[in-house]
């Protein structure tokens, strides 16, 4: 363009310089549009339009341009973009008509968004498409773009991603304080430079609310988010309750149930920012902004309300943005009422379990225990433990997991560890345990009805690991079903996992279960666990059993530091399945503390019996016992002459009680009977259950052996 042509007025319904001949034929001529129609239809067209020099400035604009940017034509005539409106994006529009240029390529609904002269307070989008002019002899000539204001349609696009974006975390989560921050992540910055999301705390507890909202509750704010990465001092404080002051717009939003938009400067606006203790200490902070409240809605009570908030020089909230946080916030509320009922149910479960799961283990002379029950974030699940004395000095160690989560799993490990407890007192091997087990499951399975089992196959099943050791033989049997088995550190701090008959899940019926039985040198540790120990997602099974290796490493430490330690590497995210964790440290049972003699199958042999248990209560310095241990191995030591036979043997143990056993070689089991006054026998297991604090019999591969234990003076 001549240097004599810049600034010089346009004709408006002059056409760019060159010429268009249109022509028709339709069978009975020719006609042409002239030069003045065509000008005149490009200038008032709807469609903004201009033409470009080759250096990219301005040579012609119609009206709906000049309309479009709020620049007069006069202003544009001989200037770059960059120069007329240098809040758009001028530099990337420029870009676009010089490859136009060089390429002779149109480019087709280039979006951009801006403000310009017409409406600066208001970010507006506009679809344009560029094309290469050339002359009749082909010199080029410039560029024509056409440029439409799709704003609506850029709103309408960016308004149904937030609410698909709100739709996806609403899916994704169950946890109400990661669902506030989804919410908040969706919100900023697209729809707001600042939020806060506030819940009752009834809420976050899983509870129903008792009472409609009123604007004077107490709420607990979960989520801030702030698109420059922070927020004023107060608002930023995540778990901090929150309350509004009367009159105050959040108080108003709160009794209403309705959203609103706020202006947070202008006349009647000091007042409540002064007394709202949150927002008066930011208001110098946060300069002139614009606010919008919405409650949080569940089966038609607030629950809680969201407030967002944009800063100048952003557009205020329109009515649309209103409709638009009202929509993502009500999706957010069906995340927060299904996040609330999964909250109430597993609190539930939890409260459960832990009234089902030992709240305190039984000290135990022979073993150091310590225990961890770590719940899961897809909810409580059917893991469970148990520590159970037995006679002779004897402990149980059991650890099993039911299949699921939730209530019914909970309930159904409470059945199964009520049945291991019972079966313990029984004094079976481990393997026969487990069979009873197997046998209960069975049962279980057949009592759901044919409507709760559909098509499928039972949900129900465990896994179960009993261990069963002995501190005078320092060995231990165990049996399990489908659970896997334990670590064992020895002396020399290696750890290993003992080869054990797998067995069967309990459920499945039909097959054996076999034990198998490991020596425990003195100090040894156990560490009985469940699978989700090691069951992450996106991580090696074997990670998991490493980190426990790592954690019994140091057996010299402590049993709670170790199970701290194992606990403080399970806190991760992934973890599907909770986890139950049992170590204990092994401890024998030297000659000093056990006793034994043969003794004759002749009634002259019972004193003898009584003198030696007397002697050695003496020297055990259990003085104050022997006249009680001596009427109980008496007893014990008839009834095996008169009704038993074969070799009899009497055997004493001092650990955290007095155990007196009576070995001999009958399978028959002693009854207790109840002696009529004037009969002269049956009294004798009758004076053993009221001298001892528990009496049992339990049978061996020999025969069997009669026990009773006494509380240590």
């Amino acid at each position: 363009m001549n240097s004599s042509d810049q600034g010089r007025a346009q004709d408006p319904s002059a056409a760019p310089s060159g010429s268009w001949a249109d022509r028709a034929e339709d069978g009975s001529g020719e006609w042409q549009i002239g030069h003045s129609l065509v000008g005149q239809f490009l200038a008032r067209s709807p469609i903004g339009m201009a033409v470009m020099d080759t250096d990219l400035r301005y040579v012609w604009i119609n009206d709906a341009l000049e309309r479009l940017g709020g620049v007069a034509r006069e202003e544009r005539l001989g200037r770059r973009l960059s120069e007329v409106l240098p809040r758009l994006d001028a530099a990337a529009i420029e870009s676009v008509m010089q490859e136009v240029l060089e390429t002779g390529r149109p480019a087709v609904d280039v979006e951009y968004h801006g403000r310009t002269s017409a409406d600066p307070d208001r970010e507006h989008a506009y679809s344009t498409s560029f094309f290469r002019l050339a002359d009749d002899s082909g010199v080029v000539r410039g560029v024509c773009y056409m440029v439409l204001d799709v704003t609506d349609r850029w709103r309408a696009r960016e308004r149904l991603s937030l609410l698909s974006r709100a739709g996806a975390w609403t899916a994704r989560t169950l946890d109400v304080f990661r669902l506030a921050e989804g919410l908040a992540e969706v919100c900023v910055p697209d729809l707001a430079d600042l939020i806060t999301v506030d819940l009752l705390d009834s809420v976050l507890q899983g509870e129903s609310p008792d009472r409609a909202l009123t604007g004077g509750q107490r709420l607990r704010r979960v989520a801030v988010r702030s698109a420059d990465g922070g927020a004023p001092e107060g608002i930023a404080v995540v778990g901090r309750p929150v309350q509004f002051p009367p009159g105050s717009p959040g108080a108003r939003c709160l009794a209403s149930g309705a959203p609103h938009r706020e202006a947070v400067s202008g006349p009647g606006c000091e007042g409540w920012i002064a007394a709202d203790a949150l927002l008066g200490p930011a208001a110098p902070d946060l300069g002139p902004c614009a606010l919008l409240l919405v409650p949080v809605r569940t089966h038609g009570r607030v629950v809680g309300m969201t407030t967002l908030l944009r800063r100048a020089p952003r557009e205020p909230f329109d009515e649309d943005d209103l409709l638009v946080a009202d929509e993502i916030v009500g999706r957010a509320a069906l995340g927060v009422e299904n996040a609330r009922q999964y909250t109430k149910e597993r609190n539930t479960a939890l409260a459960l379990q832990r009234f089902l799961l030992p709240r305190r283990i039984a000290a135990q002379s022979t073993v150091e225990v310590a225990t961890r029950y770590l719940p899961s974030g897809g909810g409580v699940g059917g893991d469970w433990f148990d520590v159970i004395p037995l006679s002779g000095a004897r402990v149980a160690l059991v650890i099993g997991d039911v299949v699921g989560h939730g209530i019914n799993a909970a309930a159904s490990m409470g059945r199964l560890r009520t049945a291991v407890r019972t079966l313990a007192d029984l004094d079976l091997p481990p393997e026969e345990i487990l069979a009873h087990l197997d046998d209960l499951m069975l049962g279980l399975i057949a009592e759901e009805s044919p409507e709760e089992r559909g098509q499928a196959p039972s949900e129900l099943g465990a896994t179960c690991l009993y261990a069963v050791y002995d501190p005078v033989a320092r060995t231990c049997v165990m049996a399990r079903a489908g659970h896997p088995p334990p670590a064992v550190v020895g002396p020399d701090r290696s750890v290993y996992l003992p080869d054990l008959p797998p067995g069967p899940p309990l459920g499945l019926g039909g097959l054996p279960f076999e034990s198998a039985e490991i020596e425990l040198p003195e100090g040894s540790l156990l560490a009985l666990y469940t699978d989700g120990l090691f069951e992450v997602r996106g991580q090696d099974p074997d990670v998991g059993l490493e980190r426990l290796r790592a954690a019994l490493a140091n057996p010299d430490r402590p049993v709670e530091d170790m199970c701290g330690e194992v606990q403080n590497t399970l806190e991760v995210e992934g973890r599907d399945d909770d986890v139950a964790l049992l170590i204990a440290r092994i401890h024998g049972l030297g000659t000093d503390r056990v006793a034994s003699w043969d003794i004759a199958s002749d009634p002259a042999a019972v004193s003898g019996a009584r003198a030696v248990a007397g002697r050695c209560l003496e020297a055990w310095d259990l003085g104050d016992m022997v006249f009680t241990t001596e009427l109980l191995v008496s007893e014990l030591v008839t009834n095996a002459i008169r009704y038993a036979s074969g070799p009899i043997r009497l055997r004493l143990i001092r650990a955290s009680v007095l155990t007196c056993e009576v070995y001999d070689a009958s399978s028959v089991s002693p009854r207790l009977q109840h002696a009529r006054t004037l009969d002269e026998g049956g009294r004798g297991l009758f004076l053993v259950a009221q001298l001892s604090r528990r009496w049992g019999t339990r049978y061996t591969a020999e025969g069997k052996v009669i026990w009773v234990e006494q509380e240590i003076l």
